[in-house]
C-alpha cells in the first residue's frame, strides 16, 4: 500500500509559536524544520508537506474571506493528498471547522483541525501530541483504501470531534473543547478507537467549493429584563438579513408584545430568524412552553441542537446561496452536512 500523503496547513495560533532563544519572545514556528523540532514524525510512514499562509494570524482575526482561503487551499490540493491537517488558534477554531463543513460539500477525505493551549516549543506543550495524532488520523485508511474520516473534524487532547458540533469550553485546560450534543468521532488511547456510527458520509459524488458567505447577520443573546429598544437596530433588514436568537432553555423568551411585533415586522420585510438555546446541552423545542409559542406562530426557525458556531456559519452560508426568503428558511431547516439532529 502506498504511504499516505498529508498536507499540513498553518494559519496561525499558539501551536505554531516557539520561544526565541535570544529574546524569549514568542515567534512563528519554522515549518521547514518540522522534523528537527518534532523528531517523532520521522517514525511515520507518511509523506508530509507543509504550507503556511502568507501572514499567520491570531484566530480572533479569522473571517469568511480567510475561511475561503483555507477551503480553496484544500480544494486546489485535494487530488494530491490523502488528508489535511490545519493548524489554527483555539479561540475561533470551532467557527472555522463549522464554516469549512459548509464550504467543502462532497468531502471524502479528512480535514482535521488542531492547535494547542501551550506553544509547541514549550516543554509541557500539548501541541506535539495534538499534531502527531491529527496527522495519524488524517492518513488513516480502511481495508478498501478509503479514508476513515471523510469530513471536517477537530482533534484536541485525545479526542476527535465532528467539526460542526463542537465548541470551545476552556481558556486554560488542555481539554479545551466539548461536543455536548454529538458523540466523539474517535478517541486516542493506546489505540485509536473510531466510532463508525458517528462518522459522516456525504452523498455528493464530487468535492465542491462553496465560499460565497454573506455575513450580514446578527447574534442576540437574550437576558432577563432586556430592553427591546437596545436591539431594534439589529432588526433592520436593510442592514441585517438574518438574526440568530440565543434564548432560554428549550427556546423560550420573555413575554413581550413589542418583541413579538419587532420580529414579525422584520420577517415581513424579508429577514429570517433562527432560535437556538443558550444551554450548552439540549435543544430547542418550540411550543413546549407557553413562552416559546409566539416563535412557533411567527414561523421562527428552530435551531434544534445546533451549536452557536454552526448556526452562525450556516446562516452565512445560506444567505450567500440565495436571496429568496422562502428558500433561505427552507435551507436553514435542513440538515446540510450533519450540523443538526432532525
Amino acid at each position: 500500500m502506498i504511504n499516505p500523503k498529508v498536507l499540513i496547513i498553518y494559519t496561525g495560533g499558539t501551536i505554531g509559536m516557539i520561544n526565541d532563544p535570544e529574546t524569549g519572545a514568542l515567534k512563528p514556528f519554522d515549518f521547514e524544520s518540522l522534523y528537527a523540532s518534532i523528531p517523532e514524525l520521522k517514525q511515520f510512514d507518511y509523506e508530509l508537506d507543509t504550507f503556511s499562509v502568507d501572514e499567520p494570524i491570531d484566530s480572533s482575526d479569522m473571517n469568511p474571506e480567510l475561511w475561503a482561503d483555507i477551503a480553496r487551499t484544500i480544494f486546489d490540493n485535494y487530488a494530491n493528498y490523502d488528508g489535511f491537517v490545519v493548524l489554527h488558534g483555539t479561540d475561533t477554531m470551532a467557527f472555522t471547522t463549522a464554516a469549512l463543513s459548509f464550504m467543502l460539500p462532497g468531502l471524502k477525505k479528512p480535514v482535521i483541525f488542531t492547535g494547542s493551549q501551550l506553544p509547541i516549543g514549550q516543554i509541557r506543550t500539548d501541541g506535539k501530541e495534538n499534531l502527531i495524532t491529527a496527522i495519524e488520523m488524517a492518513g488513516m485508511k480502511d481495508m478498501s483504501g478509503n479514508s476513515v474520516i471523510q469530513e471536517v473534524a477537530l482533534y484536541f487532547e485525545f479526542q476527535l470531534y465532528k467539526g460542526n458540533r463542537v465548541t470551545k469550553i476552556s481558556t486554560f485546560n488542555f481539554e479545551a473543547f466539548k461536543s455536548y450534543n454529538y458523540p466523539l468521532l474517535a478517541q486516542a488511547g493506546t489505540n485509536i478507537k473510531i466510532d463508525h456510527n458517528s462518522l459522516y458520509r456525504s452523498q455528493k459524488e464530487e468535492l465542491e467549493l462553496v465560499t460565497n458567505f454573506n455575513s450580514n447577520i446578527a447574534l442576540v443573546k437574550l437576558f432577563p429584563g432586556m430592553p427591546i429598544k437596545s436591539i431594534k437596530t439589529l432588526f433592520d433588514f436593510s442592514k441585517v438579513e438574518g438574526v440568530i436568537l440565543e434564548t432560554f432553555g428549550n427556546g423560550n423568551s420573555f413575554s413581550s408584545p413589542e418583541f413579538e411585533k419587532m420580529i414579525a415586522d422584520y420577517m415581513e420585510s424579508g429577514g429570517i430568524v433562527m432560535n437556538i438555546t443558550q444551554c450548552a446541552q439540549g435543544n430547542v423545542v418550540l411550543g413546549l412552553y407557553q413562552t416559546s409559542v409566539h416563535f412557533k406562530r411567527l414561523e421562527v426557525i428552530s435551531g434544534r441542537d445546533i451549536t452557536t458556531e454552526a448556526a452562525v456559519t450556516k446562516m452565512m452560508h445560506v444567505l450567500g446561496q440565495t436571496s429568496d426568503q422562502k428558500e433561505r428558511i427552507e435551507l436553514m431547516t435542513q440538515n446540510i452536512c450533519g450540523e443538526v439532529t432532525i
